[in-house]
Parts: C-alpha cells; sequence; structure tokens
C-alpha cells in the first residue's frame, strides 16, 4: 500500500506555520511537490536564512510573515488560505535557548499555540489541525524503555514543559471547540531529527557542520546522552499521513501519536558524531567540551507501537541511511550544488523506499 496519498493532496489548500524553518521547509515542500496549495506563516527571514530550497518554493508557496503571539495577524493569513489543514510547526524550539529566554519560549509556544488553535476555531473550511510538539513533552525519568503515549507529560527544561502544555492545550480546544464543529486534531511527538537545512545553534549536526566546514574541531557537550535518532523525512512523512487520517477517519476526533526511529537508531551523541566524521572525511574531528552547560535528559527514547499496531506506519530509513543523506545534503550545499534538485530527489526516493517496504 502507499502510506503517502498523492490524489489525497492534489490542489488540497494547507496552511503551515514555521513554513520557513528546518521542518517546516521540508514539509512545504513536499506537499508542493505533491501538488498541494501551500500557505505559510513564519517570522520575518533572517540574513543567515536561507529558507532551505530558495526561490523556488517561494514561488510554490504564498508565504506571511508574522510572529504567531500576533492572533490578529494569524487569524487574517489563516482565513486567507482557506485551508482544509492546518500543521502548526512554529515554535522556540531549542532547549538551551529556553533557559536564556524562558518568558519568550512560553509566549510563543503556549501562547503561539493557543493562538493557532483559535485561527483553527475561526477557520470554516478546516478539517483537521496537526499540532508537532515534541519527544521532550514527557515527564522524562531516565527510563530504560521508550515512553508511550499514556505516559505523564511533564518537562524539567523551559522547552520541554512549553510542549507538554501545548499538549494539554490541544486536547481542551478540541473538546471545547473543535469537536463540534467536526475538526479533527493531532498532536505528534517526533524524536531528534536529522536532515539538511537545520542551522539551528546548540543542535548537534549543524554544530557538526559549521566545525567541519570551518575546519575547527566539533565541541561535545553530553557524549554518552542518547536519543532517538531520524532522519527530517520520517518524521514530515509521518505528519502527511497523519494528516490523511484525521480526514478520511469519517468523523472528527483527537490523538496523539509518538513518531520515531527503529531501536538499533536510539544512539549516544559520540556513536552518531563518529559516523558523520567518518563521512565528511578530511577536515572533520571532535573532542569533548567539559565546561558547565544546562542541563539535558541523559537518555530519551520513544515507544512507537501506537502507530505502527494501529495505522501500520513505521520507520524507512535506519540511522546509517539517514546520516549519510544528510551528509550528501550538507557536502552538496558546501559545493553550492543545487539543493532544490537533490532534496526532491531525496523526497522521491525515501517515498520509493517506502512503497517498497509497506508492498
Amino acid at each position: 500500500m502507499k502510506i503517502i496519498d498523492a490524489n489525497f493532496w492534489e490542489g488540497r489548500r494547507v496552511f503551515i506555520t514555521g513554513h520557513t524553518g528546518f521542518k517546516g521547509s521540508w514539509l512545504a515542500l513536499w506537499l508542493s511537490d505533491l501538488g498541494a496549495k501551500v500557505y505559510g506563516y513564519s517570522l520575518p527571514l533572517l540574513p543567515t536564512d536561507d529558507f532551505l530550497f530558495g526561490e523556488k518554493v517561494k514561488q510554490r508557496a504564498k508565504s506571511t510573515f508574522g510572529d504567531l503571539r500576533d492572533l490578529n495577524s494569524l487569524v487574517d493569513s489563516a482565513l486567507a488560505s482557506k485551508a482544509s489543514i492546518v500543521f502548526h510547526l512554529g515554535a522556540q524550539a531549542l532547549v538551551p535557548k529556553s533557559f536564556d529566554d524562558p518568558v519568550g519560549t512560553y509566549s510563543t509556544n503556549v501562547m503561539g499555540t493557543l493562538n493557532v488553535l483559535e485561527a483553527c476555531r475561526r477557520l470554516p473550511t478546516l478539517d483537521a489541525v496537526i499540532n508537532i510538539t515534541s519527544d521532550k513533552c514527557y515527564e522524562n525519568n531516565e527510563w530504560e524503555r521508550g515512553y508511550k503515549e499514556t505516559d505523564r507529560l511533564g518537562g524539567f527544561d523551559p522547552y520541554s514543559s512549553s510542549k507538554a502544555c501545548a499538549e494539554i492545550l490541544t486536547s481542551s480546544y478540541y473538546r471545547s471547540f473543535l469537536a463540534d464543529k467536526n475538526i479533527s486534531a493531532v498532536t505528534v511527538r517526533a524524536g531528534n531529527v536529522i536532515g539538511g537545512g537545520d542551522w539551528a545553534p546548540n543542535r548537534l549536526m549543524p554544530d557538526a557542520i559549521r566545525a567541519f566546514s570551518s575546519g575547527t574541531s566539533l565541541k561535545i557537550r553530553y557524549p554518552n546522552s542518547t536519543r532517538p535518532w531520524q532522519h527530517v523525512l520520517e518524521p514530515i512523512g509521518a505528519y502527511i499521513f497523519l494528516a490523511q487520517y484525521a480526514v478520511n477517519a469519517g468523523s472528527s476526533k483527537y490523538s496523539s501519536w509518538n513518531i520515531g526511529p527503529d531501536v538499533e537508531s536510539v544512539q549516544s551523541v559520540a556513536w552518531v558524531t563518529r559516523k558523520i566524521t567518518e563521512l565528511w572525511g578530511a577536515g572533520a574531528s571532535w573532542e569533548l567540551d567539559d565546561g558547565q552547560h544546562p542541563h539535558e535528559a541523559g537518555r530519551l527514547a520513544l515507544d512507537i507501537s501506537k502507530v505502527s499496531s494501529i495505522l501500520g506506519w513505521k520507520p524507512i530509513w535506519n540511522l546509517n541511511t539517514a546520516l549519510e543523506k544528510t551528509i550528501t545534503w550538507y557536502l552538496a550545499h558546501s559545493k553550492s550544488e543545487n539543493l532544490y534538485n537533490l532534496s526532491i530527489e531525496q523526497i522521491r526516493d525515501y517515498m520509493n523506499d517506502q512503497n517498497d517496504k509497506f508492498i
């Protein structure tokens, strides 16, 4: 069976918050390639932002630049889109930054999410809202087992707890307002994502690429921390699949889903660092940064048995493939190659591999 239904998306209007970010750009690119009419709402671009795929995506996605905390601007943009599906990805997405700016983190991730849900309540064309939260929304007890959708929400740091709040908000808004309008609401909790186009500070992959490109040694904060690493196309494909499910289910519903890799892809920071150093080749090195750093969870893994058993979704690329695809993208970037064509090629490779696996 085909997990992604191109016929479903042809001509369908979608509204994406955070569409110029790392994951949002991949989602906008994939949906536009499927024939969807993409509308996006994001903060104004900084000079360092390359919008991942440049002018071709700008031509395919109609953009409004504004702040999630500006309710009137957000509502106006959502209403103008006449969207059938809203994907909410806009966020302050960095744990270290949440310690530096907790108020900004909560106002963006909590009040910004509230504004998105309010826009959804007012959008008469809407069939479903897909709210992308985080694997860090769970109260982390450093368990060996993966967290399940029924486990307690929480979070030590402001970022993690803000995502737990976003989960609670979505459930409340669905029961209070959206169910009566026959609008489905889905929250998705994805693991640590890697892939081309991530330039955020204090993340392993972009920090590594900046170091390798400049010939400096990558400094690692917590080499023994383990994470559920996955290529960006895994969760993006799942968001698209879950949106289809939410609309095709026949009646409105609320559901939460973990999206993560297989157990073999839950590896330490040191393991991943060694692999990407080898893949990059000449000029790549790393060392331990033994300075003082903000708190980070030592172990984090997700249990994806719910989405696998109920909906039949499963990860496609193992960690080795994910790392190879990621480094290939960044090496192409360093050589100023055509990233749009490469990114479309990677999306189609993923879809072909997915179709082969699900036959």
